[in-house]
């Protein structure tokens, strides 16, 4: 999914009215696995000067960068943060650890020849969906427009239900990112 997408998804699923460390640990646990890979392209693109083709094509499936993937996605080592927060009943941690394991089981079925390995340090297999959310050849024409359609639902339900002008304001920025990041226009029009 995309990376707007998984924060309207955590803040949706454990972001809370009124306890705003709860809901800001819930949307940076929805940021928090896909973190890495923006540092590094900003790095590679910005200060190595990079092109992004090269970027995509090959720093991102090599060695260096999926070890760097294998910790940030690592699902054992999200649900052992997760154990530990319902095991200390740390709401901000089980905010932000249910946040980031949404987002690998949401990223789970939807990375095709792009998959991270998610079972770091048990293992470095990677599965390789048969779906895509960003390639047309593996479906993403049908995926994509229901990102966006379940990404618009669960931000107008958050618009009910958090009463913040800051809050409210922000969901509509992230839904904006999230409807041009998706390319629903492409779909629309």
């Amino acid at each position: 999914m995309n990376t707007p997408a998984h924060l309207i998804f955590g803040a949706a699923a454990f972001g809370r009215p009124g306890q705003g460390r709860v809901t800001a640990a819930a949307l940076l646990g929805g940021l928090a696995p896909d973190l890495s890979l923006y540092l590094m392209v900003v790095w590679a693109r910005f200060v190595e000067e990079v092109p992004a083709r090269v970027i995509f094509s090959e720093y991102y499936f090599s060695d260096a960068w999926m070890a760097v993937f294998a910790i940030d996605n690592s699902i054992p080592i999200w649900g052992a943060l997760m154990a530990l927060a319902l095991w200390r009943r740390w709401p901000v941690l089980v905010a932000f650890a249910g946040a980031g394991l949404l987002h690998l089981a949401l990223d789970l079925p939807l990375h095709g020849a792009d998959a991270r390995p998610m079972l770091w340090p048990l293992s470095d297999w990677r599965f390789s969906s048969p779906f895509s959310y960003w390639d047309r050849s593996h479906h993403a024409g049908i995926i994509g427009p229901l990102e966006a359609a379940a990404s618009i639902a669960l931000t107008g339900w958050m618009l009910w239900r958090f009463r913040s002008l800051a809050m409210r304001a922000g969901l509509v920025l992230l839904l904006v990112a999230e409807l041009g990041s998706s390319g629903i226009w492409r779909f629309v029009f």
